[in-house]
């Protein structure tokens, strides 16, 4: 039997299960295997987005996995996101329903603004101009917002929440939102904690979830100069210690902080060797030694985006 995994209570008394499977940059022929084996494995969070470009595999994985019994719709947490071409308000809805259509389900269980920043609507996912830099779009996420605010008192979705938006962001969203965000999503692990961010939405009754909490070595962008997270002697000396590997390591620092994370991978192994983290967790001391690596280091900075008014990370805000 698989360990009964823990979740977290969002401000409206749903639950999330503290670590779910990531399917960002998971290739289309290969991620419904992936899902299916996460599902079989124990995972019962899978996280999403239109923009990842697979979702309608996603929901062949999910889809099957229910008809075999393996489970129930309403045992799965199901998190997606709205894409920057979608921020229009008019524009909302009909995401959405092309994400439950993708997924072939009737709810979501978590809709996120993907990032604070619009971009141009109604053509290409990245809309470029003839220089090739993307044409951008100026919204206002608080009007996107009370676009998703509606969704959730028709049954769509359960509950909402934005993604890669910063503190002042966060603030001004709050000032007229009816209902709160549950959820702020960002790119966490060793080398930027967001200790601060953690601490700012903790108080405002938000919770963090941490992507790219292995350090995404294999983001397209990738120079080969750059730190390898998973390759960090202090980490390896930390998971030699513990008999675990760094993945784990890294996973279990977030479910001891509080913080829900999505480890992706498509490989059966290491999917199951992700989830074996329940077994073990981090002294204080290990937790702050940890901590202590902290150097503002993103690995995903979406510089396509800077110039843009919204752009979340321009001003050193966290």
């Amino acid at each position: 039997m698989a360990p009964k995994i823990p979740v977290i209570t969002f401000n409206n008394g749903k639950t999330i299960p503290i670590m779910g499977l990531g399917t960002w940059k998971s290739k289309p022929g290969e991620v419904t295997q992936a899902v299916k084996d996460a599902i079989d494995i124990g995972y019962r969070h899978i996280d999403c987005a239109f923009v990842y470009g697979n979702e309608k595999e996603v929901g062949e994985a999910i889809t099957a996995k229910i008809n075999e019994g393996v489970v129930k719709r309403e045992d799965l947490f199901i998190t997606s996101k709205l894409w920057n071409t979608f921020h229009r308000p008019d524009l909302v809805k009909g995401a959405l329903l092309k994400t439950l259509e993708n997924l072939n389900i009737k709810y979501i269980d978590l809709y996120l603004i993907h990032w604070p920043q619009g971009y141009k609507e109604g053509g290409e996912l990245f809309p470029a101009d003839a220089s090739g830099k993307i044409q951008f779009s100026d919204v206002d996420y608080v009007d996107t917002w009370q676009a998703l605010e509606p969704l959730v008192g028709e049954g769509l979705v359960k509950s909402i929440g934005v993604s890669n938006f910063n503190s002042k962001q966060i603030e001004r969203l709050l000032k007229s939102a009816k209902i709160k965000p549950v959820v702020n999503q960002v790119e966490c692990h060793p080398y930027l904690n967001q200790q601060r961010l953690i601490q700012f939405c903790e108080a405002r009754g938000i919770k963090i979830t941490a992507y790219s909490p292995l350090g995404s070595p294999d983001r397209p962008w990738a120079k080969p100069e750059e730190p390898q997270l998973m390759e960090d002697p202090k980490l390896k000396a930390i998971a030699s210690r513990l008999g675990k590997t760094v993945a784990q390591v890294l996973i279990r620092y977030q479910i001891d902080r509080g913080v829900i994370v999505i480890p992706k991978s498509v490989t059966k192994s290491r999917i199951a060797s992700n989830f074996a983290v329940f077994d073990f967790k981090l002294s204080e001391e290990d937790l702050q030694l940890i901590n202590s690596f902290d150097c503002n280091g993103r690995f995903v900075p979406m510089a396509a985006s800077l110039g843009h008014k919204y752009h979340p990370f321009e001003n050193d805000e966290f």
